[in-house]
């Protein structure tokens, strides 16, 4: 053994109760990555009072209680014992939604907004994504990969040892392998895993603007399309760059048609579909979420009850981020309208430069219990294993059990019910990441 973490006040396992994963999951969306917990089995975190983990290298190789495992343990002259009493050990946070890697910021449009300004007007007026889109493409790799390294440093020490990074803040193809090709770089130079997904349909790019007549808004919508479909997709996918592709749909930006074409393109070439999906206004954003079959939609601020239904049936999983609603002053999702209709729901940050600068996953736990609805135990839930499920890792991490990824959190509080209860304080005081101690003793 190389680590063990014992007398654990409350051990949260989130081990599965048997038959309460998501019903009728499609293979296309889901495959290999776990189901999402759905209903009363996201209330189960599978607690263990007096409780132990047993760790050898990277894998987690016991968990029970201590009483029953101790004595069966080989302790080597360099394993370390950590004595957890009275505290809490619980999985890592998986952030699966955020804008992690961009240029610049935005704190004039904060400004604004406080001024009364929405943030439709900013993004009129050319601010918003494209305001991010010119600093992000005049940004070096190397200034890129400084400052979401700061930002990493700030997630890990809130407990958040998984991440999901989009581009989108490139909008050509060369910036948004950029962004990409820094997402790989950033999981060589610290401990946090990156996920990359591919977001060039995020917005359309200034150069594609006033140059069709014809086009919508003055806004040439089928080439920029073209390009991601024929040129930034096939890039991407032959380079490794994504495991997923994305597409902001909705209001102002693209068509539910358009979402289509971009998804089963990616599908085509191997990259998972996921949805920006109805945060702005109900377009039928989440039934194109259920037609394609997408791992994920995410905001889902405005669902149509025939979009919700859709997802269900395809076993998309909602990622909810009560962060942007509570910045831009927007509506909060239907979370548990979705829970009672059996659609696992996750929750992240959306973290990025504009809509909600918040890295702290445990204030997003907060944030869902006083506005979403969620219990305590729910959104524990929805952090950590929906979430790495919404990223096709639910098999991996996301819960303490043997043969899993070793990534957990020692929490210096009494209960799990502290966490959303006192959320803007840091009770992290060990992080474990593939087995190593990267934050702590």
């Amino acid at each position: 053994m190389h680590l063990i973490i014992q007398h654990i006040g409350q051990l949260l396992t989130l081990t599965s109760p048997s038959g309460l994963s998501s019903p009728q999951p499609s293979p296309k969306a889901l495959g290999e990555g776990g189901r999402g917990r759905v209903g009363s089995s996201m209330s189960e975190l599978g607690i263990i009072e007096d409780g132990l983990v047993a760790i050898e290298n990277d894998k987690i190789v016991a968990v029970g209680k201590t009483s029953d495992l101790k004595p069966k343990l080989k302790l080597l002259p360099h394993t370390k014992v950590i004595d957890a009493e009275k505290q809490v050990v619980m999985p890592g946070f998986v952030d699966c939604h955020t804008h992690l890697v961009y240029g610049g910021s935005r704190e004039d449009e904060f400004e604004m907004r406080a001024s009364g300004v929405t943030y439709q007007e900013i993004a009129a007026r050319g601010g918003g994504i494209r305001s991010t889109v010119k600093a992000t493409r005049l940004a070096s790799r190397e200034v890129l990969k400084r400052d979401a390294m700061k930002r990493l440093d700030r997630m890990l020490m809130w407990g958040t040892t998984t991440v999901e990074s989009k581009s989108g803040y490139g909008l050509e193809t060369k910036s948004e392998i950029k962004q990409l090709e820094v997402n790989q770089d950033l999981n060589e130079l610290q401990p946090i895993e990156v996920v990359s997904t591919f977001l060039g349909a995020h917005e359309f790019p200034e150069e594609f603007r006033n140059q069709n007549a014809e086009g919508k808004n003055g806004i040439d919508r089928e080439g920029y399309v073209k390009l991601i479909c024929e040129e930034m997709i096939p890039k991407v996918a032959e380079a490794k760059l994504a495991e997923f592709c994305d597409v902001f749909c909705d209001q102002g930006v693209f068509t539910p048609d358009e979402a289509i074409k971009i998804l089963e393109t990616a599908s085509n070439y191997g990259l998972y579909p996921k949805i920006h999906a109805d945060e702005l206004a109900s377009v039928g954003a989440a039934e194109v979420a259920g037609k394609v079959h997408a791992v994920s939609a995410e905001h889902l601020l405005y669902p149509s009850q025939t979009g919700l239904e859709l997802m269900k049936q395809a076993g998309t999983i909602a990622v909810l981020l009560p962060g942007t609603s509570l910045t831009i002053k927007k509506n909060y999702a239907p979370a548990r309208k979705m829970i009672e209709m059996g659609i696992p729901v996750a929750l992240a940050t959306d973290l990025n430069p504009g809509s909600c600068t918040i890295e702290n996953m445990p204030f997003i736990i907060g944030l869902a219990c006083l506005y979403l609805g969620l219990t305590p135990a729910e959104a524990i839930c929805a952090a950590t294993y929906n979430a790495a499920c919404a990223i096709k890792r639910g098999d991996r991490i996301g819960s303490l059990e043997e043969g899993k990824q070793a990534d957990l959190l020692i929490m210096d509080i009494p209960n799990y019910r502290y966490i959303p209860y006192h959320y803007a304080v840091n009770y992290v005081k060990t992080v474990v990441k593939r087995g190593k101690i990267v934050i702590g003793s």
